[in-house]
């Protein structure tokens, strides 16, 4: 007996109609009796009208006849059917397309977010965002690597921390590693973000001071991988190795939480020493 397998083109054409066939008229301004709606919703031809797009290309669609809308038309899409930031997801999902940052760059901590980092202790935690900026620490985190309320809002940034900050560029055992990943880590993430204007300003003064940093970015190498090992050297217990993993929440997928553990029994003394009462 053969097993069918879901075909995309057909899930498109049937999330179309189903997410149209829920919208009520009436919420657009839509007479209600304008005439006999056969079918609950709106009608294939007021969602073309909503999303800019012709009657017979929104029919296709629901006919699973083989297109594949552009970003912008799977764009106008979602706002017309005014689809639920997770159905906006799948739309594109199913589409092989990627939106656009609508909502802009996360420059805070989302409060459950910023608990949990604190939740996390005795582990040093941290929450970023694309651009490496550091939205929230614990009082661990703070010990292993540097006091962050003693820095600018704008310096409390990783990368900016490995490269310029006069003591914590010294932390490092393996330092010219940490900082080849950290600026593939960077390059992977303005790839992602290339409307993010911040983003390439800091980059830019990154390759315009450190020309460790220039050399490594002219290299084009991309590092996507959401887990590591990093040796300090701390000027107050020692020699710390550490293992790290980066988590991207569902809910808040522009904020990143970096969890960090001893990585032996020697360091997990350090750590202890260090964090503790």
């Amino acid at each position: 007996m053969m097993t069918r397998t879901v075909d995309p083109t057909q899930e498109l054409a049937a999330f179309l109609r189903t997410r149209r066939e829920r919208l009520d008229p009436a919420d657009f301004g839509l007479p209600a009796r304008q005439r006999a709606r056969r079918t609950p919703g709106l009608r294939r031809e007021e969602v073309a009208e909503l999303a800019g797009v012709s009657i017979d290309y929104v029919g296709r669609l629901e006919q699973g006849r083989g297109l594949r809308p552009s970003a912008t038309v799977v764009e106008s899409l979602a706002r017309a059917l005014r689809l639920a930031p997770d159905e906006r997801a799948y739309l594109f999902n199913l589409t092989q397309q990627r939106p656009r940052d609508t909502d802009g760059p996360t420059t805070t901590a989302a409060p459950s977010l910023s608990r949990l980092v604190t939740d996390l202790s005795p582990l040093p935690a941290m929450l970023m965002n694309h651009r490496f900026d550091i939205l929230a620490w614990n009082d661990q985190m703070a010990r292993l690597l540097v006091d962050f309320t003693t820095l600018p809002p704008t310096r409390r940034n990783a990368m900016w921390l490995c490269l310029m900050h006069p003591e914590v560029r010294e932390f490092y055992v393996d330092r010219e590693r940490v900082v080849r990943e950290g600026v593939a880590h960077l390059r992977a993430a303005w790839a992602a973000h290339p409307e993010d204007r911040v983003l390439s300003d800091l980059i830019a003064e990154f390759v315009a001071h450190d020309a460790e940093f220039a050399t490594l970015w002219a290299t084009g190498a991309i590092d996507g991988s959401g887990r590591g090992h990093k040796v300090l050297r701390h000027p107050g217990v020692g020699v710390i190795a550490v293992d790290f993993e980066v988590l991207v929440p569902l809910q808040d997928p522009g904020q990143r939480l970096v969890i960090h553990r001893a990585a032996d029994d020697a360091s997990r003394s350090a750590l202890d020493r260090l964090c503790g009462p």
